[in-house]
């Protein structure tokens, strides 16, 4: 059998490949659709603002995440909807009453593409996962 150079390759073959997987949170949020793009870029300022200075960002199960002595939190963008990874089911029992309008899947978050989360809910979120991090890893 003749293997065809990608020229060849029908227009299915190209739409049916594999999509590529980011290596910055940048080349994620740009292959992302509007609303979605701008409700994410507006969690992940939140995190930035609230997270250590050490904290790193990275591209971990092929999303953004933030890291700080382990995950710490990470972002998604979703056909119909947009995801905050938390790492821990205890955070929201923490913020129970604030989450309730939104739906919640163990250590997940899922909200509205066009409508993100209140940047003042996302920095109390994450300053919670810091202080669980840091008992955690405590020297």
């Amino acid at each position: 059998m003749k293997k065809l150079q990608p020229a060849q390759r029908s227009p299915a073959a190209k739409r049916s490949a594999p999509p590529k997987t980011p290596k910055t949170a940048d080349e994620y949020l740009a292959a992302v659709r509007e609303p979605a793009r701008s409700t994410l870029k507006k969690i992940r300022a939140a995190i930035r603002a609230a997270a250590p200075a050490e904290a790193r960002e990275v591209i971990s199960y092929g999303m953004p995440t933030f890291q700080y002595r382990g995950m710490l939190i990470g972002f998604a963008a979703f056909p119909k909807h947009c995801s905050l990874f938390l790492a821990t089911p205890s955070l929201l029992k923490i913020f129970k009453t604030e989450l309730s309008r939104y739906e919640i899947l163990k250590g997940t978050i899922r909200f509205p593409a066009d409508r993100p989360l209140p940047a003042s809910l996302v920095k109390k979120i994450v300053k919670a996962r810091v202080a669980l991090s840091n008992r955690r890893k405590a020297p």
